[in-house]
């Protein structure tokens, strides 16, 4: 539960940094800021990856240029859910979901991944007979 709100809290950060950066997006509160970071996520979570199988032939012919519309058309298909939340046309949507992309790449640098419960020890001395 608690990578989830942190996973949620880096989308609405990097939404709202779009949205004050790109003119073409538009989040008109702070709650629609908070619906559509949840919003975006299950986008990126379900629709998006039946989008990336129906148009891999193309993303490949394309030699992988095709995936930025897909990622515009998942970014657009989440701001037309949202109300409050908007995008002026494709171009905008694949910009902003690409610098979403950037801004959560960039912050999530800065987070600790998760604690592993089980430490594994090699032991790599070499023998001396």
């Amino acid at each position: 539960m608690g990578w989830f709100l942190v996973n949620w809290l880096t989308t609405g950060v990097a939404l709202g940094a779009v949205a004050w950066i790109l003119p073409g997006v538009t989040i008109v509160s702070l709650p629609a800021l908070a619906v559509a970071a949840v919003v975006l996520g299950i986008v990126n979570t379900i629709v998006k990856p039946v989008l990336v199988v129906l148009t891999l032939p193309l993303t490949v012919m394309t030699l992988g240029v095709f995936y930025l519309i897909v990622n515009g058309v998942a970014f657009a298909f989440a701001a037309w859910i949202v109300p409050g939340f908007e995008v002026d046309g494709l171009g905008w949507a694949m910009l902003g979901a690409a610098l979403v992309g950037l801004v959560s790449m960039f912050i999530g640098g800065f987070r600790q991944p998760p604690s592993r419960t089980r430490i594994d020890v090699i032991d790599v001395t070499a023998r001396r007979d």
